[in-house]
């Protein structure tokens, strides 16, 4: 093809395409600053620090805590595939450590985790403590 011939981009095509730009990077914000403000006080609720919600990886550790599932599980949830699986578990364990049933933990916290942890940390729901170490502990008693 002759350079000559190649398509320009226009005034208005780079406007939309700037226009698109901003509106999909306010949108990413505005659910990252709502993903914040649940965690955060999820955690709280829950005695941990709120402010782990804005710090990587450490927030994965402080929600194996909060669910009661061993420190090392925060490597897991960092191995692409291995981590699905886990997140799953350890959502429903977040979900019994609030009262709520495995069904909450899935629906709720694995699949529309903003709208799940709002309802944890805003709702009526109380942490009882971590429901995987209670389970944990009930299985020795025998």
């Amino acid at each position: 093809m002759d350079p000559s011939q190649q398509p320009t981009l226009t005034e208005a095509d780079t406007a939309a395409l700037l226009g698109t730009l901003a509106f999909v990077g306010i949108i990413s914000l505005v659910i990252v600053v709502a993903a914040i403000v649940v965690m955060w006080k999820t955690f709280a609720k829950a005695g941990q620090p709120g402010w782990a919600a804005i710090i990587p990886i450490y927030n994965l550790y402080v929600m194996t805590q909060i669910g009661g599932r061993p420190a090392w599980w925060t490597v897991l949830l960092l191995i692409p595939g291995v981590n699905v699986v886990v997140l799953a578990i350890l959502s429903i364990d977040i979900a019994k450590s609030f009262g709520k049933d495995a069904v909450f933990g899935i629906v709720g916290l694995w699949l529309f985790s903003i709208v799940g942890y709002a309802i944890l940390g805003f709702g009526n729901a109380q942490y009882r403590g971590p429901a995987a170490l209670a389970g944990a502990q009930g299985a020795y008693r025998g």
